[in-house]
């Protein structure tokens, strides 16, 4: 019997604090180590994780195609031609109607039973792409700077996230 794959959402309170290339880096480390990977961009209309993974206009079908049922997890997943243990599902361009938390969650499940880890790319802030990139995690990472708005930031992520049972502070970009 195979273990299912972690669920963990990088998150922060504002953008530019690195939660973009930290779940690339995490993501290709891991899967250097040979270990399943699929990264999940939900910073939908901004997405940039397929730029940061060298996989630019690679994908075809975004994550909203898999939760709404219009494709399979396997055709929408864009495997990495160099690391073979690492796929991206991308965002959509924009919000589409009927994409529900319980949608996401489903996809995510299924995930867990493909991949060992799901590293899902939140998008800045505290919006409905927040809520749906968290919303099936099992734990969070939060990304932050040492000032003092991403710090406040990434204190009022950490109380939105209470309910986890594993939320952890990433300090990006110390000198």
């Amino acid at each position: 019997m195979s273990l299912m794959g972690q669920c963990i959402a990088v998150v922060s309170g504002k953008g530019g604090t690195g939660k973009t290339s930290f779940t690339a880096g995490v993501g290709a480390a891991l899967a250097l180590s040979g270990l399943r990977v699929l990264c999940v961009d939900c910073d939908i209309g901004l997405r940039n994780l397929d730029l940061a993974l060298g996989l630019t206009d690679r994908a075809l079908m975004d994550f909203s195609d898999v939760a709404l049922g219009r494709c399979p997890l396997a055709r929408a997943a864009v495997s990495h031609p160099e690391l073979k243990n690492l796929s991206l599902l991308t965002a959509p361009m924009s919000l589409p109607a009927g994409l529900t938390p319980d949608k996401v969650r489903a996809l995510l499940d299924t995930a867990r039973t493909l991949y060992d880890y799901i590293l899902i790319d939140a998008p800045a802030g505290l919006g409905v792409g927040f809520r749906l990139a968290v919303c099936g995690a099992d734990r969070a990472l939060v990304v932050a700077t040492n000032d003092a708005s991403s710090l406040r930031d990434a204190q009022r992520v950490v109380a939105e996230l209470d309910w986890l049972p594993q939320v952890h502070l990433v300090m990006n970009r110390i000198q």
